[in-house]
């Protein structure tokens, strides 16, 4: 079972690579991420460290050098748990943990455990355990050494102990039960989107902490938990809304995230096809985050794994409110005009400007332009509906001349 979230906050260091293919910068972007997530998960972040290398140590991941520097600090500022920004494989991670003596995470076991916290329902729950027991399965040994010495914690709220002789064979058969329970699960599912009729039906997506349950929040007029963390939502919640005398299925989707584990893709597939099965996507981007076009491009990446890339889509820009620029001197002739400087209006004048018309920019939490995000979802669920209800046409003509 899932254990229930740990209180105790733990003392954590960081570590990142820069490679030919991730600059410094980037190293440094991604390590804000990877904070976030440890803050969410209840860890406090006490140094980060960064190596530059060809490719990573294929045993120990970063250089020995920079591994003692990290064994020397975590001994001087009593640190319980290091997480790597990356995937390590089990060899890597049973290296670094014999000479770190300590708790090692990767990204993957800390955006898994994360999950683990935040299932609520049943579902959710059983989504959840199936992924972890599949990251688990050839990491057994390692994790065995972790429950031996430490119990609870950051990574943690795992499938839980097992025997060390039967272990493996205990692991597989709960991925074989489990797969079989989300199996029935994900039928009731199908025929729960079967029962729902021809109603026309828009999910939102976007990167994780962007504001999508705010904006369900004040669209369907419901009250579901929306908090200023990493993946606030992991069940699929849907609401009938209706704008002007048009009525329409809106999902809430679990927020996407870069290098997302692949074992939570493949298990949380059912509430993945409420987007798959979507006919119009509302991909809400936080405008304020200095790195919002990275997120674009990762839930698109995303989207396309699913099969949805090609679905009528909105840009909705969330977070106005929040929207900050780097503002440069009139008489200063020196500092170089970046996006940084970019004003709500420069923004609107870029690739945006392209769009012809499938954009918005709104705060959902102050409820700043929603008349007019209302009437721009209003006109493509109208298209979505005439094609599905022509014999209403009539009514659209009344409405309007009204």
């Amino acid at each position: 079972m899932i254990e229930k979230q740990n209180t105790k906050i733990e003392n954590v260091v960081l570590i990142g690579i820069t490679t030919k293919h991730q600059d410094n910068e980037k190293a440094k972007e991604y390590l804000d991420e990877l904070e976030f997530l440890t803050y969410t998960a209840g860890g406090k972040v006490k140094e980060r460290f960064i190596q530059k290398v060809d490719i990573p140590n294929p045993k120990t991941f970063i250089g020995s050098g920079k591994l003692n520097q990290v064994k020397q600090y975590i001994d001087e500022y009593n640190v319980q748990t290091v997480i790597f920004d990356d995937e390590l494989s089990p060899a890597q991670l049973r290296n670094i943990e014999k000479i770190l003596n300590c708790k090692v995470l990767d990204r993957t076991n800390l955006i898994l455990d994360i999950f683990a916290q935040r299932a609520q329902t049943s579902y959710a729950r059983t989504q959840v355990e199936l992924a972890q027991c599949e990251y688990l399965l050839p990491r057994l040994t390692r994790m065995w050494t972790h429950l031996e010495r430490q119990k609870g914690g950051i990574g943690l709220r795992g499938p839980g102990e097992t025997e060390i002789e039967t272990d493996r064979r205990i692991i597989r058969d709960k991925i074989s039960l489990l797969k079989k329970k989300l199996k029935n699960i994900d039928k009731q599912m199908a025929v729960q989107r079967k029962n729902r009729g021809k109603m026309v039906r828009v999910a939102l997506v976007g990167y994780t902490n962007v504001g999508k349950s705010t904006l369900m929040n004040v669209v369907s007029k419901s009250n579901i938990f929306a908090e200023n963390k990493l993946f606030a939502t992991l069940d699929t919640t849907v609401r009938k809304v209706v704008i002007k005398n048009i009525p329409f299925l809106l999902t809430d989707t679990v927020g996407f995230i870069r290098k997302l584990p692949t074992q939570l893709v493949e298990s949380f597939k059912s509430t993945l096809d409420e987007v798959r099965e979507a006919d119009l996507l509302l991909h809400v981007v936080d405008i304020s985050h200095p790195n919002f076009e990275d997120h674009i491009d990762s839930v698109n990446k995303i989207l396309g794994e699913i099969a949805s890339a090609n679905k009528p889509t909105l840009m909705v820009f969330n977070k106005i409110d929040a929207f900050e620029n780097e503002s440069i001197d009139e008489d200063d002739l020196v500092t170089k005009r970046t996006k940084a400087h970019y004003t709500l209006q420069d923004w609107e004048k870029t690739w945006m400007n392209n769009m012809k018309g499938n954009c918005v920019f709104i705060s959902a939490l102050n409820k700043e332009n929603l008349d007019e995000f209302k009437s721009l979802v209003y006109d493509e669920v109208k298209k979505i509906h005439i094609t599905r209800f022509p014999y209403n046409d009539y009514l659209y003509q009344e409405y309007e001349e009204e």
